[in-house]
């Protein structure tokens, strides 16, 4: 049997991720906070890559809002947790004679918005610290990781139980049924249920070391989005047009332009893993994301 160390093991991914590997046939050491504390100091795993053949880095510090990109504090924050922490891990792991290495990074290294499907070619471009600090982790192990294979997976926004952040609000709007002026945004976005996030890393964890950028094979709009998670909540779709010049001002005015971006421009990747196909469709991850949804919420009206 072979042994995998994934980091971040108890978050969002690493919960999805651990059953899949232990289906597949992978003997799981999850670690987390408790175990190696703060990403940002130094530390010595060789406790942890004992014996261990692949690793998932999945441990990651992520933006949170209120934070200023400008500050030289956050800054460098991020690239503390994201890019000395990941090759602090990755070159010790490469000297310990582990075979694979997976970073799980993010499709904002590419930017926020594209006109065609990203893939492995694709300019990288990031805006905030967040994904500076990941594209910079990113350009190190393709340079210094030279006996290790090393993969870097790029995920588009992540949906699924347990999500939080954006998509967490989302759906709170969508549940009271508040009014939107988004009938009008035939935009398109690719998103990636949890699910096949997880099967994907089980995947390259066996395929050829490269750039990967998983989605849920289907981009769609952000008004079809809104409209399928209000279907699997059982709520009412309260959507009106409004002319896109005017949600843009709207955004500066009230300081969520970069929120609007999202709602209303378009991101694809090209979703190209080899011998990967997502096992889920769209409408069955949010079919999974409404339920449990409905049961947290239940839980906490007890």
């Amino acid at each position: 049997m072979r042994n995998v160390l994934v980091t971040g093991a108890g978050g969002f991914v690493g919960r999805h991720l651990t059953p899949v590997l232990e289906n597949a046939g992978w003997n799981v050491k999850g670690v987390g906070r408790r175990e190696i504390g703060d990403l940002e100091l130094d530390m010595d795993w060789r406790q942890h890559l004992n014996g261990i053949d692949a690793v998932v880095h999945l441990a990651a510090k992520v933006h949170r809002l209120g934070e200023k990109g400008n500050d030289p504090a956050v800054n460098e924050s991020y690239f503390r947790a994201n890019c000395n922490a990941t090759m602090n891990l990755a070159q010790q792991a490469d000297l310990m004679g582990v075979k694979k290495f997976i970073f799980i990074s993010t499709v904002k290294v590419l930017g926020d918005q594209n006109d065609r499907p990203f893939d492995s070619d694709a300019m990288v471009n990031p805006s905030d610290p967040y994904s500076r600090s990941k594209a910079a982790a990113e350009k190190l192990l393709l340079q210094k990781i030279k006996n290790m294979g090393t993969t870097i997976i790029r995920p588009p926004l992540v949906y699924g139980p347990y999500v939080r952040g954006n998509f967490q609000r989302l759906m709170r709007i969508v549940e009271v049924g508040l009014p939107l002026p988004l009938a009008n945004i035939k935009n398109a976005r690719s998103l990636l249920y949890v699910g096949n996030l997880a099967d994907a890393i089980c995947v390259a964890l066996d395929a050829p070391p490269g750039i990967y950028l998983p989605s849920d094979n289907e981009a769609v709009s952000t008004e079809t989005l809104i409209r399928t998670l209000a279907a699997a909540l059982d709520r009412p779709t309260r959507l009106f047009p409004a002319p896109i010049v005017l949600l843009r001002i709207a955004g500066y005015v009230t300081g969520k332009a970069d929120m609007i971006h999202r709602l209303i421009g378009s991101l694809t990747v090209d979703g190209n893993i080899p011998d990967w196909h997502p096992p889920y469709s769209f409408k069955e991850g949010i079919a999974e994301t409404a339920a449990w949804w409905r049961t947290t919420k239940e839980s906490e009206n007890r």
